[in-house]
């Protein structure tokens, strides 16, 4: 093909993308930010969580529902209405009654609002979801491919908050922290008691399913600590150099990757293809009384296999800090599992993407994205979830 024809075939392609509402660069097709319509006067839900009396002395806080990510003023200054709830459950909560002329969904992985394929029925002026944080999974997003609802995230916002959280909870489980601290509340001091389940890092195999942004965050924090090998599970394989940087080697089978762990963390995403993967089944194949670390989604995990694992000792321990419904009911077993010893458990509340840093970042970044899309500009690739009808990331599966 000759330059000339190359250029008239670039040309005609900038035309027929311009016609479908897309931008391209040198022949590649940006982002779509595609309003479909005017965007003045535009009506936004936020669903954010109830920060109540630390909200309050805290201003820091933008996550919450008192300090609203910090853009009111700026979303009704341009003539948009702008309502924020905590109330997501039901068909009388907030979230239902409004999202059925809701324009722009603002949720959060935090205290997600599930907006399921029904309730994008009920939804017509839906054409954008913006998750403040990292992880999309508590949108349908299939049905967003379907009815063309762009699905924005804040990708990298919140990476280094939650593999520092990582970090903490493998720590704590392998030096056996949580009952040597609840005896010191209790009054006691029995070193033996905590000494017979402590352990180090050093000289353990430790392995991330998932080796994206924050499972490589993961291993280059390991890698000071000694490890006899790092090992990770991933589709999509680390490039030479990184794998080469990391000390990392990729074992192409799940259940042979799981079998050769001490300690292994989640770090993928939730989609068909991880729901669930952590079942009985799969436990059995772990090296008796290794440690499982989750910060991914609850889901991943099968919450009773994973308490009766840490029951019969084919656990050692289990901490994280996400749940397969939040926020977890009282009765959930993970709030009371315990090892053997009365101690491997190391679940907290899902904070761990929402330090202060992480809320600086995903507030700025979600009110970047309005501003993108109220403009008409390109959205940055990478926070790109679903785009107009289709898929623009492989991190909810292999697409």
């Amino acid at each position: 093909m000759s330059v000339l024809s190359a250029s008239a075939s670039a040309l005609k392609r900038n035309i027929v993308a311009a016609a479908r509402g897309q931008r391209m660069l040198n022949g590649r097709t940006l982002a779509p930010t595609v309003n479909h319509g005017s965007s003045a006067g535009l009506k936004v839900l936020a669903v954010l969580y109830k920060g109540g009396e630390a909200a309050k002395q805290e201003p820091r806080l933008l996550g919450s529902v008192e300090n609203q990510l910090g853009i009111r003023e700026w979303l009704e200054a341009q003539g948009h209405e702008y309502i924020v709830t905590d109330s997501k459950e039901g068909p009388d909560s907030v979230f239902q009654k409004e999202l059925k002329d809701t324009d722009i969904l603002i949720t959060t992985p935090f205290h997600p609002g599930y907006l399921t394929r029904e309730l994008i029925k009920t939804a017509p002026r839906l054409k954008l979801c913006v998750t403040a944080g990292v992880g999309s999974d508590h949108i349908d997003l299939d049905a967003a491919v379907e009815r063309e609802i762009q699905v924005l995230e804040v990708t990298g916002s919140n990476v280094v908050s939650v593999a520092e959280h990582v970090m903490m909870s493998i720590l704590l489980l392998v030096h056996n922290f949580v009952p040597a601290h609840e005896m010191i509340e209790r009054g006691e001091w029995q070193v033996s008691d905590i000494a017979r389940n402590a352990f180090d890092l050093e000289g353990k195999v430790i392995g991330t399913l998932g080796a994206g942004r924050i499972g490589r965050l993961v291993l280059e924090r390991l890698k000071p600590f000694n490890p006899k090998e790092l090992l990770y599970y991933d589709y999509a394989p680390l490039s030479a150099e990184n794998a080469e940087k990391l000390g990392a080697r990729r074992v192409e089978d799940l259940k042979e990757f799981v079998s050769q762990c001490d300690i292994i963390t989640i770090n993928a995403p939730l989609h068909e293809g991880t729901r669930g993967l952590v079942n009985a089944d799969l436990l059995s194949h772990f090296k008796p009384g290794a440690w499982l670390v989750n910060t991914a989604r609850g889901a991943i995990c099968v919450a009773e296999d994973v308490a009766a694992a840490l029951k019969t000792g084919q656990l050692n321990g289990y901490a994280g800090d996400v749940w397969n419904v939040q926020p977890a009911p009282r009765d959930h077993p993970w709030r009371h599992m315990k090892n053997h010893l009365g101690g491997g458990n190391g679940m907290v509340p899902h904070y761990s993407g929402t330090t202060l840093d992480a809320q600086a970042r995903y507030a700025a970044g979600t009110k970047e994205i309005l501003e993108r899309y109220f403009e008409g500009k390109a959205q940055e690739p990478a926070n790109v979830i679903v785009g107009l009808g289709k898929y623009e990331t492989k991190s909810y599966g292999q697409r």
